[in-house]
């Protein structure tokens, strides 16, 4: 018997099976195979249609069942990880009525400005963690102001996870953390912040129910079981958005505890048990998914929009053959710190908080034609990246969360020792690689959440650790290098 697990990103979707009683990963697969489109119809949006989501989600759990020869009356359980902070609407007959505004969508930056006037900036900071910035709460004021025939036939708003929940299902729902992802909850109240709900002018009546993080959430109706080639009655009990969800999945569950990823955006995670928030909302939190009302865990999330987009773009516009990733570190491994003066500005994503939303867009600065060539600018925008998660973690110390160690899955960028030294070395920290992935981490999860295993703890104790890299023992060429890259960043800014 097995756990289901899917991690829905924007770039695709993941799908595991966990044996339940081993709880060693049996298959996971990606679809599809190259990455979904972000539509960008004007300057600063990205959005994606959902039921393109629910379409690969089924392609790619007739793949895992596939080639894992898994039955999919098997499955004990499923669990659901999902791209945080979009927005989804829906009218009464659960038919979508625009594309999803997804996470890196920067077009609602100024439209929670109302809120924050009404509100004060304390009362945002103190009760939500945030100012409302360019969350799911701001994107659907900006449907209200911009697109008001649409608003008006609006049943519910859901974040992407309580949609593929909702597909499954057939009911709408949705969770403390994805209430607090959309800058709805109140921390201090312990509760829906009505207050800002009533500031933007939205109707209570577009708040999807509330449900357990870690818990039965619904159950497979027919229709989502003959589409998925699962069995009717299946248990969905357990949702998180990815960036928790990746955390948890490394066993990240307790204060003091640090995770990190490397994929389209990068993300450092760190769990609290205490209310912090930055004052300039540069970086952001969050309910942890093992936050409850009497039990405080908070994730305060550092992201970076422009991390592994920016490489990946940059082999695509230098190498149209896309040739793999370590063939290109094995070049770049060539060039000596520093990227002998080249620069990367990595910020080319849409608006970055960590620049207090200012849309920098992404900068090679100091190019030679006779001394640059394609593996400096390889090298530069490996180290580009890592100095932008550098810059962020500063802004994280600063409030006081503690980086020592660093969890980190053995995937995306940090399969780059460039990247991973270079990160290492400069933030002064250990970086241990595990062997794990959300979508397996999720499939985990729903073991708890239907009652098979009794707790996250034990479901994520087991973890493969692949290699630990420590920072080098003189680092003072890296960080010279990292100063160099403030410096030209500071200018860009000013």
């Amino acid at each position: 018997m097995y756990f289901l697990g899917y991690d829905v990103g924007s770039s695709s979707i993941k799908a595991a099976l966990v044996d339940a009683k081993t709880l060693e990963s049996v298959h996971i697969v990606k679809h599809p195979a190259h990455e979904m489109p972000i539509d960008s119809p004007r300057k600063g949006w990205a959005e994606q249609h959902p039921e393109d989501w629910w379409m690969n989600i089924q392609q790619a759990t007739k793949q895992l069942l596939s080639e894992a020869n898994v039955e999919g009356s098997d499955i004990l359980s499923i669990g659901i990880a999902y791209q945080m902070h979009g927005l989804v609407l829906v009218d009464e007959n659960m038919k979508v009525l625009r594309p999803a505004i997804i996470w890196c969508d920067s077009r609602a930056v100024t439209s929670s400005d109302m809120a924050v006037s009404a509100l004060g900036e304390e009362y945002c900071l103190s009760h939500l963690l945030n100012v409302p910035g360019n969350f799911t709460a701001s994107k659907l004021k900006w449907v209200k102001e911009n697109e008001p025939e649409v608003y008006e036939r609006v049943h519910k708003f859901m974040l992407p996870g309580d949609f593929i929940a909702m597909k499954m299902t057939g009911q709408i729902s949705t969770t403390i953390g994805g209430l607090s992802e959309g800058v709805f909850w109140d921390f201090k109240s312990k509760r829906l912040s009505n207050e800002l709900v009533d500031a933007l002018g939205f109707s209570d009546q577009l708040i999807p129910s509330l449900v357990d993080a870690t818990g039965i959430q619904g159950r497979l109706n027919e229709s989502a079981s003959k589409a998925l080639g699962l069995k009717a009655g299946t248990p969905i009990s357990y949702r998180a958005g990815d960036q928790p969800n990746n955390a948890m999945s490394l066993n990240v569950l307790k204060a003091g505890e640090v995770a990190a990823t490397g994929g389209t955006s990068g993300v450092i995670y760190g769990v609290t048990d205490k209310p912090l928030y930055d004052l300039k909302s540069r970086v952001n939190s969050f309910a942890h998914v093992n936050h409850r009302p009497d039990h405080s865990s908070i994730g305060v999330l550092l992201c970076i929009n422009g991390a592994g987009i920016q490489y990946n773009w940059v082999r695509r516009m230098l190498d149209t053959t896309e040739r793999p990733y370590e063939i290109i570190e094995e070049e770049a491994s060539k060039i000596p710190v520093g990227s002998d003066g080249l620069v990367c500005l990595p910020f080319g994503n849409g608006v970055e908080r960590i620049l207090e939303n200012k849309e920098l867009g992404s900068h090679l600065l100091g190019i030679d034609f006779n001394r640059h060539h394609k593996a400096h600018i390889y090298r530069a925008t490996l180290e580009g990246i890592a100095f932008a998660f550098t810059y962020g973690a500063n802004i994280m110390k600063q409030m006081g969360v503690e980086i020592g160690t660093m969890k980190v899955g053995n995937d995306n960028l940090f399969q780059s020792a460039i990247f991973s030294q270079t990160l290492a070395n400069i933030l002064g920290c250990g970086i241990q690689v595990y062997d794990t992935t959300g979508a397996a981490g999720a499939a985990k999860a729903s073991g708890v959440g239907a009652g098979h295993l009794r707790n996250l703890e034990e479901a994520m104790g087991k973890q493969e650790k692949v290699k630990t890299i420590e920072p080098d023992e003189d680092v003072r060429e890296h960080q010279e290098v990292y100063n160099l890259w403030l410096r030209k960043l500071e200018t860009q800014l000013n």
